[in-house]
């Protein structure tokens, strides 16, 4: 018995080594949930895995008793997706946090995978996640989409000053999804802008030539 359990416990040390791996790849890209939070929900997805097919032996022999040992896991499924839910969110009409949300899912998977035994297929999603990662965010034009950005413009009050920023957006064919100008002293309007940027369009060189603009005091990228 403190075998098995030692080979137990490896089970659980292997999907949360993967789970840190899939957190590390997280983190380095700045997103919401990193290492420690992927390592420690393959801990608990594979501990829950280990303990729904193995935790109830001792009761086996009881009379008149059925288990399913797929129940727990069920739970682990579901519980993890609310745990996902919570890091998604809307921000400037831009929807976050689903990469991450599903990264957290589906190490979740991998370690109930390693926790029922699956060591191969276990290892082997954690390295197709990574590889897939890594391929995605690769600069490849096919895989480029329009992207939302946040601009904050300080302009001079002047005639024509917005029709500028409009203009420059028209002849780089980028859609002006909302936009508020309010005045911000007595010489300086302050334009807050949402935009959709082409699949070709690079932000940086948007600001460059927003900056370029005669009315243009600064621009902010959000």
């Amino acid at each position: 018995m403190p075998f098995l359990e030692l080979e137990y416990l490896l089970r659980v040390i292997v999907a949360g080594l993967c789970g840190a791996l899939i957190g590390y790849e997280r983190k380095n890209r700045n997103k919401e949930a990193g290492i420690r939070t992927h390592f420690v929900v393959a801990i608990g997805a594979s501990l829950m895995m280990v303990v729904s097919k193995y935790g109830f032996q001792d009761q086996l022999h009881w009379e008149n008793l059925s288990l399913d040992p797929s129940r727990i896991a069920a739970q682990v499924v579901s519980g993890v997706g609310f745990l996902g839910a919570g890091m998604i969110f809307l921000q400037r009409q831009t929807v976050k946090g689903l990469t991450t949300a599903a990264g957290i899912w589906a190490s979740a998977g991998m370690a109930m995978a390693i926790g029922a035994g699956s060591y191969v297929l276990g290892v082997g999603v954690t390295i197709l996640i990574l590889i897939g990662q890594k391929v995605l965010h690769s600069r490849f034009t096919w895989l480029n989409t329009p992207k939302n950005e946040h601009l904050t413009v300080y302009l001079h009050d002047e005639l024509g000053a917005l029709q500028s920023i409009r203009g420059l957006l028209e002849q780089q064919k980028i859609a002006l999804l909302s936009f508020h100008a309010e005045n911000h002293t007595q010489e300086e309007i302050v334009l807050e802008m949402s935009i959709r940027m082409t699949k070709d369009s690079r932000p940086a060189m948007l600001l460059t030539m927003i900056q370029e603009l005669e009315h243009v005091k600064s621009v902010e990228l959000h």
